[in-house]
C-alpha cells in the first residue's frame, strides 16, 4: 500500500541485526563498523495474526496470507548528518519516504561492540537523531518560505502557508520536533506536512535494544528511556536483536520453546510489526475459504466498496453488496454456514465502513 517503517539510529546499536530477524534472512549485511549498510535494505513483513490460524482451523485452506508492512533499513545517522557528515542527506531522504520511524536505541553495554560517541547514552542518543531530522526540516522549509513569499503577495492560500511556515520555522528553531508543534490541525500546516513530508513529524516507536540480562526486568537505561518516551507520548519496545536473529532463523515451534525457556511470552519484533502497522493506520479484513485463508490490508475508515478494491479494482467499480461476518462470530458460529444459520451474516451496502477483523465476502456486477 506504499506505507513503510524506517529503521533509524546510530550506527552500532543493531539496526540491521533487528532488520535481518524481520525479514527472517540474513540479507543485511552486520558489521561491527560505522555505514555497514551502503544503500537501504526494504522488505516486506508479515504481520503476526493468530486470528489466521483460528480461521484456518475451521477451514483447513491450502494457504495462509497475512498482512504485511514495507520495512526500511536505513544507514547509521551521526552528528552533522543534515549537513552530509557520515552519508549525510542521502539518507535523510529515506527517511523522508516513510510514515512511521522505529528508532532503534542501544541499551546494553559490550566493549567488543564500538560505540560511535564513545559511551552508552540513549537520551544522547535520541537527542543527536533528532536534532539531525528537526535542523533537516528547517533547512528544506526555509526553501520553501522563501518560495511562499513571493506567492503570498497575490494569493491567499499561500499566504495561509507561509503563516504556517514562520510559525512551525520558529518552533524548529527551539530544536522542537514538527510533531508537538502545537497547531498541527491547522490546514495550512496539514498541506505543508503533505508536500514536505517533515521528518521530525513523523510517529516513532523506540526500539530498546538490550542484552539478555534485561530482557525479564529492565536496566537503568530502560527505565531512563521508558520515562523520556512517556513526555513524548511514544511507544518503548524491547528486544534483544541478537536473540531476535537467532529466534528468526528456528521453526514456529522451536521459537516458541527458546522464548519460553528465556522467560519471554512473546517476540519483541512480533509487538513491534504489529505495533507498527496500527502506528500506520491500518487493519485487515479476511477472506476465509478452501483455497486460502488471507488478511487485507487497508486503511482503518475505508468503506466496503474501497476495501474490496484491494482484491481487484473490478470489486469497487462494481459493487452491490458485502456479505459480512465479524471474526468472533465466524469463529463462534464455527464458519460461515453457522453464522447464517445463527443469523450474524450481515447484508452491508455502499456506505458500511469495514472493521478490523471482518470476514467479508463481496457481490459485485461488471
Amino acid at each position: 500500500m506504499g506505507l513503510g517503517v524506517g529503521i533509524v539510529g546510530l550506527p552500532n546499536v543493531g539496526k540491521s541485526t533487528t532488520f535481518n530477524a524481520l525479514t527472517k534472512a540474513m540479507n543485511a549485511e552486520s558489521a561491527n563498523y560505522p555505514f555497514c549498510t551502503i544503500e537501504p535494505n526494504k522488505a516486506v513483513v508479515p504481520v503476526p495474526d493468530a486470528r489466521l490460524f483460528e480461521l484456518a482451523k475451521i477451514v483447513n485452506p491450502e494457504r495462509i496470507q497475512h498482512s504485511t508492512i514495507d520495512f526500511v533499513d536505513i544507514a547509521g545517522l551521526v552528528k552533522g548528518a543534515s549537513k552530509g557528515e557520515g552519508l549525510g542527506n542521502q539518507f535523510l531522504s529515506n527517511i523522508r519516504e516513510v510514515e512511521v520511524i522505529l528508532h532503534i536505541v542501544r541499551c546494553f553495554e559490550d566493549e567488543n561492540i564500538t560505540h560511535v560517541e564513545g559511551k552508552i547514552d540513549p537520551l544522547r542518543d535520541i537527542e543527536i537523531i533528532e536534532t539531525e531530522l528537526i535542523l533537516a526540516d528547517l533547512q528544506q522549509l526555509e526553501k520553501k518560505i522563501d518560495k511562499l513569499t513571493r506567492q503570498a503577495k497575490s494569493d491567499k492560500e499561500a499566504k495561509a502557508q507561509l503563516d504556517a511556515a514562520l510559525k512551525l520555522s520558529a518552533h524548529l528553531d527551539g530544536l522542537k520536533p514538527a510533531n508537538s508543534f502545537d497547531d498541527k490541525e491547522n490546514p495550512a500546516f496539514i498541506a505543508l506536512n503533505k508536500e514536505l513530508r517533515f521528518l521530525s513529524g513523523k510517529k516513532v516507536i523506540f526500539g530498546a535494544n538490550v542484552d539478555e540480562n534485561a530482557l525479564l526486568e529492565d536496566n537503568e537505561y530502560v527505565k531512563n528511556l521508558k520515562k523520556y518516551a512517556e513526555t513524548i507520548n511514544a511507544d518503548v519496545i524491547k528486544l534483544c536483536a541478537k536473540i531476535e536473529e537467532e529466534v528468526a532463523a528456528l521453526s514456529e515451534e522451536e521459537a516458541k520453546e527458546f522464548l519460553i525457556e528465556l522467560g519471554v511470552n512473546e517476540s519483541g519484533l512480533d509487538i513491534i510489526v504489529r505495533l507498527s502497522f496500527e502506528k500506520l493506520g491500518l487493519i485487515s479484513y479476511f477472506t476465509a475459504g478452501v483455497k486460502e485463508v488471507r488478511a487485507w490490508t487497508i486503511e482503518n475508515g475505508w468503506k466496503a466498496p474501497k476495501a474490496a478494491s484491494v482484491i481487484h479494482n473490478d470489486f469497487e467499480k462494481g459493487f452491490i453488496r458485502a456479505e459480512v461476518i465479524s471474526y468472533e462470530d465466524y469463529i463462534a458460529c464455527k464458519g460461515e454456514n453457522g453464522a447464517k444459520e445463527a443469523g450474524k451474516m450481515r447484508l452491508e451496502g455502499k456506505e458500511y465502513v469495514v472493521k478490523d477483523g471482518d470476514v467479508m465476502h463481496f457481490r459485485f456486477n461488471v
